[in-house]
């Protein structure tokens, strides 16, 4: 499996605009499939990509391929929850939602 990235190059001179060229790299040449559908990452790409133990990843599949990568993380909201009330109470306002309105002049 590889990864096409672009390499940006200088284009013509004038009006044109520089020309993207994509490059395809392989990381892997080959890698068998175990009974349960499990591969194994090399460590040196888990280093890479800082790919630790329990570290969750995506799989998604653009033009043919299939392609992993690591997942985003995931923002805990509950724990921001009530952070704002004293600041918004200093500055005169009941909620965020009044807060909103009184920004965008409403």
């Amino acid at each position: 499996m590889g990864v096409i990235r672009p390499n940006l190059t200088a284009g013509p001179s004038g009006p044109f605009r520089p020309v993207t060229k994509y490059e395809f790299c392989v990381i892997l040449n080959s890698m068998k499939v175990g009974e349960r559908g499990q591969v194994t990452i090399p460590k040196d790409i888990r280093d890479r990509f800082s790919l630790g133990p329990n570290a969750e990843v995506e799989f998604t599949i653009q033009d043919g391929s299939i392609v992993l990568q690591k997942a985003h993380k995931k923002l805990d909201l509950q724990r921001w929850k009530g952070r704002c009330k004293n600041s918004l109470a200093e500055l005169g306002y009941t909620s965020v939602d009044e807060f909103i309105d009184g920004v965008r002049g409403r």
